[in-house]
């Protein structure tokens, strides 16, 4: 038997992060196993589908290393149609399903309890299709219904407690659970991985599936994708857009690796490996059953720790959207022509060893391609207290005296600057760093200082001074 995955995202919005982590997942199986991964766009959701987000689909898969071409797809749910209207209309023949005109509101008068569910009042009417009347499937009254789970081992449902579920809508369409099975059915497929989440619509499937004359799939449910809170993730309240980690500047390989730590770990005591060693060690049968906290701090660390084992020459190249802006990422604040790509590559190293995330970059270089340093009102009334106008003073002068313009005179020069009025290096240097680079923080000075240059250090310097005596 060859092995057939799906993963079966509707274009309804962004890319969420635990769609990610189950592409990823499935992905791996199906590599595994030398099977064949099946991307399926559920469309049938009309009013909310729109062609950027099934682009936008398409490009996440490809942000995380699922390229266009590598399986089989997209399929697009909505051209199936004919097929779950003749699942439909075969369950309806062969007594596996009946109409329905009931409302909630009928069955919750009838029941008194808005939990209880359908009562299976239209079970024996005999009715058949029309306007106002839903297809409803007729589950076991006795039984049990078990899932065999690759991650939850035999989750038993008593099938007197699953309620007759509707399987089409009064104008025939398919609801998502014929359709879903009907389309995995079409497409032979063989493992269903996918949240837990989807865990309790599975004895109905399963039935389905069986009504159909089909063997059910093997099933995985992974677990939940949790906030700080331990609430689900939530796209009204959590950032779970992987495009917006993508324009943040977070590496794929680092997103990779992180997805794959929700709910399992590599042997050994480790979480960053190659994705060679994910892709050898997963197992369904390893993922554990507990809630995945997706821990933003610690993506952001994974996210430093790629960064920083990037080439010097791979640094420079992940950075360009930032440094250039694209459709996505916004321009820097520099003219287009101001920005120096041996300036950069000078701060590279530097910058490369502090930064987490590759958006970061642009303010640690920007005072290099300014016309003037960023203003920051913050930094600025932190560094230039008293004292500050006499340490620009005599730093320009120790400054513009020096023979030789690097990092290790300027440091030596500003030292001088300091032992003559009893300061520290670190309370000499503050004015300095502000006047020159706008902000209280950022790459080393010295080496900052050298790759600017004397005229524009001394120019800002100068400007600087001008400005707390106005």
């Amino acid at each position: 038997m060859t092995v057939r995955v799906r993963f079966a995202p509707s274009p309804t919005g962004m890319f969420h992060v635990g769609g990610a982590r189950s592409a990823l997942q499935n992905w791996i199986v199906a590599q595994q196993t030398g099977g064949v991964f099946v991307l399926r766009i559920e469309d049938t959701d009309a009013a909310r589908n729109r062609p950027e987000w099934t682009e936008g689909i398409l490009s996440a898969l490809d942000w995380i290393g699922i390229e266009r071409g590598t399986y089989e797809g997209p399929h697009f749910q909505s051209s199936y149609a004919a097929d779950h209207t003749a699942a439909a209309t075969r369950l309806y023949a062969e007594g596996r399903a009946y109409y329905c005109d009931c409302t909630r509101e009928d069955a919750v008068a009838r029941t008194g309890n808005k939990h209880t569910g359908y009562d299976g009042f239209c079970r024996d009417r005999g009715l058949g299709p029309g306007e106002g009347r839903a297809l409803r499937f007729r589950t076991p009254d006795e039984g049990e219904t078990v899932v065999v789970d690759l991650v939850r081992g035999e989750p038993t449902f008593e099938n007197r407690l699953l309620e007759d579920f509707v399987i089409a809508r009064s104008d025939g369409s398919a609801v998502f659970l014929l359709a879903n099975v009907v389309d995995d059915m079409s497409m032979g497929i063989t493992h269903v991985i996918r949240a837990e989440e989807h865990l309790p619509n599975t004895p109905k499937q399963q039935l389905l599936w069986e009504a159909l004359g089909v063997k059910p799939p093997v099933w995985a449910h992974v677990p939940v994708i949790v906030n700080e809170k331990r609430q689900k993730l939530s796209k009204r309240r959590d950032k779970v857009a992987l495009e917006a980690y993508r324009d943040e500047g977070y590496l794929a390989a680092a997103m990779r690796n992180y997805l794959m730590l929700l709910g399992w770990a590599p042997s050994g005591d480790r979480e960053i490996v190659p994705w060679s060693v994910v892709e050898q060690e997963f197992r369904l049968e390893d993922v554990n059953h507990s809630p995945a906290f997706f821990d933003v701090k610690k993506l952001r660390a994974f996210n430093g720790e790629y960064i920083r084992a990037l080439s010097g020459q791979e640094f420079a190249a992940v950075c360009a959207p930032w440094l250039q802006g694209t459709e996505t990422i916004p321009a820097p604040p520099w003219r287009p022509e101001a920005f120096d790509a041996t300036l950069f590559a000078a701060v590279a190293p530097l910058a490369q060893t502090r930064i987490a995330v590759l958006s970061e970059i642009v303010e640690y270089v920007d005072f290099l391609f300014l016309d003037e340093p960023p203003a920051d009102d913050a930094s600025w009334a932190k560094a230039m207290k008293e004292g500050a106008a006499d340490i620009l003073d005599a730093a320009a002068a120790e400054f513009a005296a020096l023979g030789t313009w690097a990092a290790e005179p300027l440091k030596a020069a500003l030292e001088h600057v300091g032992e003559q009025r009893g300061l520290k290096l670190g309370k000499t240097q503050a004015p300095i760093r502000v006047a020159v680079t706008g902000r209280t923080v950022g790459l080393p000075l010295f080496e900052s200082l050298e790759v600017l240059g004397r005229e524009r250090v001394l120019a800002r310097l100068a400007a600087a001074r001008a400005r707390l005596a106005g």
